[in-house]
């Protein structure tokens, strides 16, 4: 089933195959959760799974249990650099998104994992992505930018921040419109055994790399609303996205709770625990597919680092907390 938006009919731009998998791939997983601001965390696991998540999927570590969750690949429109800070907003319009992650150990019982970089990046209201503007989101959408020339020249929507002692992450974004053939989603990746360096993250390996995913009527609520609404055309909902597998939480559905039950353009918090095993690795690079509009980048699209002139991680609202 898509949702419509203004009626207007879109072309998919390709077509992509899911090459997510269990946790199997990269020991993940993910325990019950609830939404508290990051000095307020605790970092004590529920011990039992939310509704949403998949009870048979759970695996037992020391005392704590903790419930599998599906990894994706990282899709087409990653880049390196981004920057360590909370803000990853650089201006762009949008409902406001408090989204807080908790990263547990899945081989210490659930223990926070302080120091984790999680790292997340997502397209704007129009479905564009920092770095790959020149890509048509689908549909019909004003244009990234007045000045074609420099359009992809941009960081926006892309950051990371490093987990405190309660193993917890808190970013302030906006939520992200879609894009053809994707549901409305934000990809992350959990990293661990690297530092922050000139304003960014280095080193280590990547634990977790999968994709956080928004409930329909949450979604349809926001497409309604400016600056979402100047994108027209069809967009997909959870059953038919080629990324989601219908897990709830242990697939990476957001629990989100309004910031005014009344009034959805005052923004949501969204929140969410990921367990991994920091001994192993998953980039969710390199495979056919999967996460983001798929494993190839759209033709004439920048590829590789983040642009040399982004902005420094002082100017751009850079925190560690």
């Amino acid at each position: 089933m898509t949702g419509t938006h203004k009626g207007t009919s879109i072309t998919r731009r390709r077509a992509i195959a899911v090459t997510g998998g269990t946790a199997a791939a990269g020991g993940l997983a993910i325990a019950g959760y609830q939404y508290a601001s990051a000095d307020e965390a605790t970092a004590t696991a529920t011990g039992t799974a939310t509704e949403t998540a998949s009870a048979s999927a759970s695996a037992t570590s020391g005392s704590g249990t903790c419930v599998l969750m599906s990894s994706v690949t990282e899709g087409p429109y990653y880049l390196d650099g981004a920057l360590v800070r909370k803000d990853i907003t650089e201006g762009k319009d949008g409902i406001p998104l408090t989204l807080r992650i908790t990263v547990q150990d899945t081989t210490e019982s659930c223990a926070p994992v302080a120091g984790a970089a999680v790292e997340i990046w997502h397209c704007d209201a129009w479905g564009y992505y920092s770095g790959y503007t020149t890509a048509n989101p689908g549909g019909s959408a004003p244009a990234e930018s007045e000045d074609g020339s420099t359009a992809d020249d941009k960081t926006y929507l892309r950051g990371y921040q490093v987990a405190n002692a309660n193993g917890v992450v808190t970013f302030e974004t906006i939520v992200p419109g879609w894009y053809t053939p994707r549901t409305c989603h934000i990809h992350v990746k959990v990293h661990t055994g690297g530092e922050k360096e000139d304003g960014t993250y280095e080193g280590g390996k990547v634990n977790y790399t999968g994709q956080l995913f928004f409930a329909d009527d949450i979604a349809e609520q926001i497409f309604e609303l400016e600056p979402y609404s100047r994108h027209s055309g069809t967009w997909t909902k959870l059953d038919d996205d080629m990324v989601y597998d219908g897990g709830g939480a242990s697939s990476g559905l957001l629990t989100l709770e309004p910031v005014h039950k009344k009034d959805p353009s005052k923004g949501y918090k969204g929140s969410i625990t990921l367990g991994v095993d920091p001994d192993t690795e998953n980039t969710g690079a390199g495979s056919d597919g999967g996460g983001g509009g798929g494993g190839t980048p759209p033709s004439g699209a920048p590829s590789g680092a983040a642009p040399s002139d982004a902005p420094s991680a002082s100017s751009s609202s850079a925190s560690s907390s």
